[in-house]
């Protein structure tokens, strides 16, 4: 029998054929090397909720609960779903929330910054982007230590791209935003119809000034008249004195004295016929 004996090039094609050949990988990331996450600040403030992320927190649980069988992710779009025909009460709800926490957030960062907890996460941050570049960093690590120095909020709000967390508060904020729009639509008829009331009342108030004006008028020549008519009872009746009292009428007096002539002549006309007779003639000579 003769021997086959291979080429080490033979040996070495077959062993690549038998290990499998590794095909190019798109990007310089070589398989195997894990990605590094950016280091996280244990001591910073936590970081505030989204409103949409509060609903499904509230949510979830329940829903998992009454439909076991669902998968998570549809759990998440029956979630979104629900978020966005909720009425605009019940978000603004979440939406309050949100605001107060992201408030706190922003207070409690703003100290924290000044305390030596964050100098020194700071300076660790620093001192491990100086060892990158020392060792000679890959394209990715450089991307890395670009978005490390974009600032100290980063590692707070650092969300993986392209995960499902990353898509769902992606869609929360196209939700929130087109529900803003919305309501922003409503609150702008709402001003309109508003303002359509107050040219309205405007109107109205212009017409009720008229009027009172107009009553203003009418009584300034009441009121003249009645000063005219009380001088014409004063002079007329300055020769008539009340029985028993002599009572005669001033321009002070003049209505406590016709209340008095009226009352006596009422009380008792038979004794009084020769008082009616003259206050009969004066009046006749008030009418002509």
């Amino acid at each position: 029998m003769e021997e086959q004996t291979a080429s080490p090039g033979a040996n070495a094609d077959n062993n690549g054929q038998r290990n499998g050949d590794e095909k190019p990988r798109r990007g310089n990331w070589t398989k195997g090397r894990k990605r590094k996450k950016p280091m996280k600040d244990s001591n910073a403030p936590k970081a505030p909720l989204t409103g949409y992320v509060r609903f499904m927190n509230d949510r979830r649980e329940q829903l998992r609960a009454e439909r076991p069988d669902v998968p998570f992710p549809e759990i998440t779009r029956m979630l979104g779903n629900e978020w966005s025909k909720l009425p605009p009460e019940e978000k603004q709800r979440y939406l309050d929330e949100a605001e107060r926490d992201k408030e706190r957030y922003m207070q409690e960062l703003e100290k924290y910054q000044k305390t030596e907890a964050y100098k020194h996460f700071t300076r660790k941050v620093q001192e491990k982007q100086k060892g990158k570049r020392h060792r000679g960093a890959s394209p990715l690590s450089v991307s890395d230590q670009q978005k490390d120095g974009e600032g100290k909020d980063r590692t707070v709000f650092d969300i993986p791209i392209f995960t499902e967390e990353f898509l769902n508060h992606s869609k929360a904020r196209e939700a929130e935003m087109r529900q803003l729009r919305k309501t922003n639509m409503e609150y702008e008829e709402r001003n309109a119809a508003l303002q359509k009331h107050v040219e309205s009342m405007r109107g109205a108030v212009e017409r009720l000034e008229g009027d009172v004006m107009q009553e203003r008028g009418r009584n300034g020549l009441l009121h003249q008249h009645l000063e005219t008519l009380r001088q014409a009872l004063t002079s007329s009746f300055s020769s008539v004195p009340l029985p028993a009292s002599g009572e005669t009428p001033t321009l002070d007096s003049i209505d406590s004295y016709m209340k008095k002539l009226h009352s006596i002549i009422v009380s008792c006309p038979q004794e009084h016929e020769n008082l009616i007779n003259t206050v009969r003639d004066v009046v006749n000579r008030l009418d002509r």
